[in-house]
């Protein structure tokens, strides 16, 4: 690390960052990222949750394959929002009836997959795609901390059978899964389903003892979804509990919600509409809730324009804005 600069030349500086979870409105987390990045910022681990899981990974990537960090917004801009909503024409012709069914059969509107397809690409091309690819060697890690925690990406997904927080890779031992042959894929897919609008991931788990985990718990399937449902902004997740000085601060990046105007509203005449009418509060008023003094000294906090989650169709416009309010946010943050 670097401790003094010439002048003009950038001081590097390592952090660790957390970055929240928000839909659509992860472009904002981007701008945010790369303003650090062009600051001198290096990010040791990364954690996050639903679309912050999204950019977590390729944030945790990179930097594992020593590629530049704007190569975050390169991949973001070859998303394709509105395939995530993709419907057969079948399903399309018949209207709320087929969703209402596709739901309650499914568990979700939509099937993903195109995450699967889309991230599991860009990681591909990166060259990182299973955990065991983003194993840390950091003797100087928490003390209280096991080799089960060495990984410079933590995604957060929700157990709703077990009813718990899920950090992974931390945890897949619970399930009596191997974290370091895992897809990260698989893991960011869980961590984005949110509720009624994805479908839910599915995981069939080995039964465990106490001897081998730190829980005992018998085989079956469990069904994962939408970390945000538990934690959509974990900041403390890499805070130190050995008592150690930290090394390095941690950077939490919060998609704030300023609402300036009000929309027409949703309409809930069917079971479908009325679950993700649902969703959608929950997620949308997410931005709002009490960030504890502490924790707002090390936010970024980033204007969602007051776009919502799950405004799939963004428009160039949109998105541009997103990302300029990342940006802004992150450059405000380092002059204060």
């Amino acid at each position: 690390m670097t401790e003094h600069a010439a002048p003009g030349e950038i001081t590097e500086k390592r952090a660790d960052l957390v970055l929240e979870g928000g839909g659509v409105k992860g472009i904002g987390l981007a701008g945010a990222v790369l303003a650090l990045d062009q600051a001198g910022y290096r990010f040791e681990r990364v954690a996050g949750t639903s679309a912050g899981a999204i950019a977590a990974a390729i944030i945790a990537a990179l930097g594992k394959a020593n590629k530049p960090m704007s190569g975050l917004r390169d991949h973001l801009q070859t998303i394709q929002f509105e395939r995530f909503m993709a419907k057969s024409h079948v399903r399309a012709a018949l209207g709320g009836l087929a969703d209402a069914e596709h739901l309650l059969l499914h568990m979700g509107l939509y099937d993903g997959d195109y995450l699967l397809d889309w991230l599991g690409g860009v990681l591909k091309d990166i060259g990182v795609t299973h955990f065991g690819d983003l194993r840390l060697d950091d003797p100087g890690a928490d003390g209280n901390w096991t080799a089960r925690q060495r990984y410079s990406l933590v995604v957060h997904v929700s157990d709703i059978t077990r009813g718990k927080l899920v950090r992974l890779p931390w945890e897949y031992h619970e399930y009596g899964l191997d974290a370091d042959g895992e897809r990260i894929i698989d893991a960011v897919r869980a961590s984005m389903s949110i509720p009624f609008f994805f479908e839910p991931v599915r995981v069939r788990a080995r039964a465990v003892s106490a001897g081998v985990a730190d829980v005992t718990a018998a085989a079956g399937r469990v069904t994962w979804v939408d970390g945000g449902l538990l934690d959509n902004f974990p900041v403390d997740v890499f805070d130190r509990t050995d008592g150690a000085v930290s090394r390095w601060p941690t950077i939490g990046i919060k998609l704030s919600a300023r609402q300036t105007s009000i929309s027409g509203g949703h309409g809930t005449d069917n079971i479908a509409a009325e679950a993700i009418a649902c969703l959608e509060t929950v997620l949308d008023n997410a931005g709002r809730y009490y960030v504890t003094a502490d924790k707002a000294a090390r936010t970024i906090f980033v204007d969602n324009a007051g776009i919502k989650a799950t405004d799939f169709n963004l428009t160039p416009g949109q998105r541009q804005k997103l990302y300029e309010n990342g940006q802004q946010a992150a450059q405000r943050w380092l002059a204060g």
